[in-house]
């Protein structure tokens, strides 16, 4: 082989020009996708995401690269660069005579035009020598089709953006932001000798892997450099005495691994260096408060959290914590739960309420009825909302129905308001995974039957705290401009609604972890089966969204919003403004008035009509002589069902069955308890006061009387009939 080896040199020399028929412009190469490195909002690194083959690289132009360093890699790698083509001749046929004498070759005759070929065209693991020749015969003619095709300027822009600088470090840019904190063209002439160095033996020519091997090799960089004529020996010897900082290779992650792995996954790539909007002090305080909080919750089954937090003014997300803990595997942590898709409970009714007040379909001053009521649903089965409380508060007013979260007024909006509308607003709010027919959510779409995230959330929430100004959450740049949705007036009842802790007292008691120091509206949200917890809030400033749950979808041991999302919510709001001033209060409902109302009635109390108690509301001055009028005596009546109603029965075949067959019977009009009774029978309340008739085949009559011995009564029809689906017709 010896023998051959100088004949197979002056063949590829030979094979050059009559195999490069055609150039390379290196310029027109698209590199694989490209590391990123991101930043918070002040330029502090927040980590690196590396490139989908798993390499952290960062081109940039040549002129982004210090003429030290590109000086002293063409000295150690190649000084006759500039005057050569893509094969230094001489060079290579010196190497061949010396790997046929001593078996190895004593001194490089690889070009840089030659080492570029190689990592663009990586040769074969073939073993063998004769393979290894022949894929250096091919290096050697792509190298000169490189050269052909190529200016000398964009075939060394290209090997400083590629060549191995250890580990999974490829280029200048990328090795001189990990190993001295700053961009490749502030490299001062210690740095760029070192890094110079590495490209010679990368596997084992760095910091971490051999200190004194590299600086071995510094030096020899150097005096190439002087035997150049580039430097003097006191300047080589100025630049070998500097004591240089070198942080180890570490691409990990410090700050915020979910919201760097959701960017880089949306395209995020501006030149391997990405400054975000996340502010990195804050991400830690919140991160630490997650894990705390959850450590806190263990022992009712809780496991995970996330946290947004956003700025009102431009919708930038300042803090973004998908999970307690990313690098726990155990725990699930590489899940983002500020992207998953979970069960929103009550965090959407503000959005319902708000709609209804824009549609008139309610007043302020509605009074709504809290009490046992029944929808048909597809399937033959009855929709019955309740509270976790299993209790009903009577008639109520909008004020206390949306604080308190109550379920069944929420519903009683959305069947007037209708789902097909509350869905397009929750669209134009930016529930882009609302992307069913109303008719798959049903009224349960404001109880949460839709899967939302918590990103979609808080920018919803942003959206009420600007009075309806729509702007997208963002992480990069300054964000699209705003778009109105709805009015604002209606936006801003709702946000005092949700800010007044006495409206909320009843259900979520005064002084609770909602309660801030400050204005803030608060919103809570769980939803069936203790699966996820919601609370999101706002002040003028910022929005905070918490969800709190289980990634593997279990049931949490009776934890609420307000129990389980709350004191993190709590946490971070109230740490958001200890070194600021506090927040300016929210702006009163545009062209409303506060009025005393009759809790009861939602009517102005006068002489003739007295009440207590009498509450303060917001009213619009058009509606305002509606609530003096004199309220007409309302007679004993059966609200439901309604006389000649017809029930299907089903064949039930579970006790579960059979108790979805049952309607629950309601009256309006009657003054003290009311009594009611089948076909004359006295029909039992349950503990909470209501009246609930199991469905029997037959005609019935169906009476309720009150403490005033007012009567009223319906008939009803029950049958069955064959092959048919089960449920009720009008």
């Amino acid at each position: 082989m010896k023998l051959f080896a100088p004949l197979l040199a002056l063949a590829a020399v030979g094979a050059i020009f009559a195999l490069a028929r055609s150039g390379i412009d290196v310029a027109q190469i698209r590199s694989g996708r490209e590391a990123v490195t991101f930043t918070d909002r002040t330029g502090v690194a927040l980590g690196t995401i590396l490139g989908s083959d798993s390499t952290h690289a960062a081109g940039v132009p040549l002129t982004a690269v210090s003429p030290s360093f590109r000086e002293a890699v063409v000295a150690a790698e190649d000084a006759r660069f500039w005057r050569h083509g893509g094969v230094d001749t001489p060079a290579l046929l010196r190497a061949a005579r010396e790997y046929a004498i001593y078996g190895e070759a004593r001194s490089g005759g690889s070009t840089i035009e030659m080492q570029l070929a190689r990592l663009l065209y990586p040769a074969t693991a073939t073993a063998g020598a004769l393979a290894q020749l022949e894929d250096k015969l091919a290096q050697i003619v792509t190298a000169e089709r490189i050269e052909i095709g190529s200016s000398k300027a964009a075939v060394l822009q290209a090997y400083v953006n590629r060549v191995p600088m250890g580990g999974n470090l490829y280029g200048v840019e990328a090795a001189s932001r990990t190993y001295f904190g700053e961009p490749a063209s502030d490299l001062d002439l210690a740095q760029a000798s070192l890094l110079a160095a590495i490209p010679n033996d990368p596997a084992h020519l760095t910091p971490d892997a051999n200190w004194r091997a590299l600086r071995q090799r510094q030096r020899y960089v150097l005096d190439r450099l002087v035997a150049l004529g580039k430097i003097d020996p006191t300047t080589a010897a100025a630049a070998f005495a500097e004591t240089l900082d070198v942080r180890r290779h570490d691409s990990g992650i410090a700050d915020a691994p979910h919201a760097l792995f959701y960017l880089y996954r949306d395209g995020a790539n501006v030149g391997g260096r990405v400054r975000t909007t996340i502010d990195r002090s804050l991400q830690r305080f919140v991160q630490a408060q997650a894990q705390d909080v959850i450590g806190a919750l263990a022992p009712y089954h809780v496991t995970d959290a996330a946290a947004l937090v956003t700025d009102n003014a431009t919708g930038a997300v300042l803090a973004y914590v998908g999970s307690p803990d990313y690098f726990s595997d155990a725990a699930l942590g590489r899940n983002d739960g500020v992207q998953a898709l979970r069960q929103a409970g009550s965090s959407l009714k503000p959005f319902t309420y708000e709609l209804a007040l824009e549609r008139g379909t309610i007043r302020s001053t509605t009074i709504l009825p809290d009490v046992p009521a029944a929808y048909a649903i597809p399937g033959g089965h009855l929709y019955q909302p309740a509270d976790y409380s299993g209790h009903f508060s009577g008639p109520v007013r909008v004020r206390y129905a949306l604080a308190n979260s109550l379920n069944v007024p929420a519903v009683r909006v959305l069947s007037d308001l209708g789902v097909a509308n509350l869905l397009d607003r929750l669209h134009e709010l930016g529930f882009a995974h609302l992307d069913r027919p109303a008719a798959y959510y049903g009224l349960g779409l404001t109880l949460g039957s839709g899967e939302v995230s918590l990103w979609e959330l808080v920018q919803a929430y942003s959206t009420l705290a600007r009075d309806g100004s729509f702007k997208a959450l963002h992480l990069v740049g300054e964000g699209d401009a705003n778009r109105q949705v709805g009015a604002a007036p209606d936006w801003e009842l709702v946000t005092d609604i949700l800010a007044d802790p006495h409206a909320r007292a009843h259900s979520f008691g005064m002084h609770s972890v909602l309660e801030m120091p400050f204005p803030a509206a608060v919103k809570t949200g769980t939803s069936s089966d203790f699966r996820d917890t919601w609370t999101v809030g706002f002040t003028r400033d910022y929005t905070v969204g918490v969800w709190v749950g289980n990634f593997d979808g279990s049931a949490m041991r009776g934890v609420s919003g307000v129990t389980g999302a709350g004191p993190l919510w709590n946490r971070i709001m109230l740490h958001l403004y200890e070194r600021n001033a506090e927040p300016p209060p929210f702006q009163s409902p545009q062209g409303y008035q506060r009025v005393a109302i009759c809790a009861t009635t939602g009517r102005t109390p006068s002489r003739r009509q007295p009440c207590s108690p009498v509450v303060q509301e917001w009213v619009r001055p058009q509606d305002i002589a509606a609530l003096r009028a004199p309220i007409e005596p309302v007679a004993l009546h059966v609200a439901f069902p309604n006389e000649g109603d017809t029930f299907v029965l089903n064949d039930a075949r579970s006790a579960l069955q059979r108790r979805s067959q049952q309607i629950a019977l309601h009256a309006l009009g009657a003054n003290g308890d009311v009594r009611w009774s089948i076909n004359g029978a006295p029909l039992a309340l349950d503990a909470g006061g209501n009246a609930f008739w199991p469905l029997r085949l037959g005609t019935w009559r169906v009476s309720v009387s009150d403490s005033s011995h007012q009567n009223a009564s319906v008939t009803i029809h029950v049958i069955r009939i064959p092959n048919s689906r089960p449920g009720f017709t009008r």
